[in-house]
């Protein structure tokens, strides 16, 4: 047989063998994946992660060890639909809502991505890319600059950041209070994909993407000061941060680097992982997906309680599976505690006075726990 045939052949089946492998490492991530209404999710942070906790290196096939990761805290994720939430009518193109923390963020997620519409009462001028789809290995995308907030600001805060001291201090006292101030930031976004692997955290072991985002955040502030003597006025304008004391440890130009591993596995939501670097790409913060079970929560079975009628107009059955004590707790999106009550067994609620709307209802046992979304109409 001749050798250069044999040779060629034992090429081919190398160069073969090591396309296959990087192929294998390599993902797509679709809107598909990506949360859905009704989805739970648990997000722990470790606020000072170990120094083994690295961005790591570009290219396909790497492998991050996060598994020393540590619950400092842990932040309850609720994905919700925009109808029946208390700014809904301010987003009427959004249709994926975030509850977390207090507070809400309306989304719009469709197959070329997600776009942030904005945060309870602040409509963005334009939406702003939150996360580029569909995913894979290579992509660059570019976001803005785009003006995302422009709004006049009046009254009380006014009056707490800018008290007739700093007033005369900025105006070489030429005023002596604050009338009005104009707030504008730009953000530019930079995503790129170009490292895919796989990532092992507390939660278990991915195939992920690492979604990098450098974003730029450029904020101008004005100021209408005036003379409470002379009634005269005048703008201010550009005034940095530094020079206000509710501001001082801010910059009008920031910028914020943040990598995120994000996953097509069914079997958990898609972000697995994220940490919050400086400009050397060192970690100062990391945030990673848990289960219920890793912060001391047990998720009872979905079937150990019948909740019915959903939606419910007058009045809401609870009917548990077993005769032990279960706490009841009734949430709304903001995660305000509407009523809360105990049984055993089986419960009915007069929801008749309760605004239109998704709740969540929370059902404790010395078991574990369980939250159904419920709508009332």
């Amino acid at each position: 047989m001749n050798l250069n045939i044999i040779t060629k052949t034992k090429l081919s089946v190398i160069i073969f063998a090591f396309v296959s492998m990087n192929m294998s490492a390599q993902i797509t991530v679709t809107d598909t994946d990506i949360v859905e209404q009704g989805d739970l999710v648990y997000m722990a942070y470790d606020n000072n992660p170990s120094s083994l906790i690295t961005i790591g290196l570009q290219g396909m096939n790497q492998i991050w060890d996060f598994s020393t990761l540590q619950v400092s805290s842990v932040d309850t994720e609720l994905y919700v639909s925009p109808i029946g939430t208390q700014y809904e009518n301010l987003y009427p193109n959004a249709n994926l809502c975030l509850s977390a923390v207090g507070s809400i963020s309306y989304f719009d997620k469709s197959s070329s991505g997600v776009y942030v519409y904005g945060l309870n009462d602040t409509v963005f001028n334009l939406p702003a890319l939150f996360l580029p789809l569909p995913l894979t290995f290579g992509l660059s995308v570019t976001d803005g600059p785009i003006v995302v907030v422009e709004d006049y600001i009046t009254g009380t805060f006014l009056s707490i950041a800018f008290p007739d001291s700093t007033v005369a201090t900025l105006t070489n006292n030429l005023a002596n209070i604050a009338d009005t101030a104009l707030i504008q930031i730009t953000n530019t976004s930079e995503f790129s994909v170009d490292v895919s692997g796989i990532i092992t955290t507390p939660l278990g072991t991915y195939d992920v993407l690492r979604l990098k985002e450098v974003k730029e955040i450029s904020s101008i502030l004005n100021v209408y000061c005036s003379d409470t003597i002379t009634q005269q006025g005048m703008w201010f304008n550009n005034i940095p941060f530094s020079a206000i004391p509710i501001l001082a440890g801010n910059s009008n130009n920031e910028q914020e680097i943040t990598y995120r591993w994000i996953t097509n596995d069914a079997t958990v939501t898609y972000l697995v992982a994220a940490t919050v670097v400086d400009s050397f790409d060192n970690v100062e913060e990391a945030s990673f997906q848990i289960t219920p079970l890793l912060n001391n929560i047990t998720e009872l079975p979905s079937s150990l309680f019948n909740v019915y009628p959903i939606p419910a107009t007058n009045n809401l059955t609870i009917e548990a599976q077993n005769n032990e004590l279960t706490n009841l707790e009734l949430l709304n999106v903001n995660g305000k505690l509407i009523l809360k009550k105990e049984f055993i067994q089986s419960t009915s609620l007069d929801v008749s006075h309760i605004a239109k709307g998704i709740y969540y209802l929370n059902l404790k046992t010395v078991e574990g726990k369980l939250t159904k979304q419920i709508f009332i109409e």
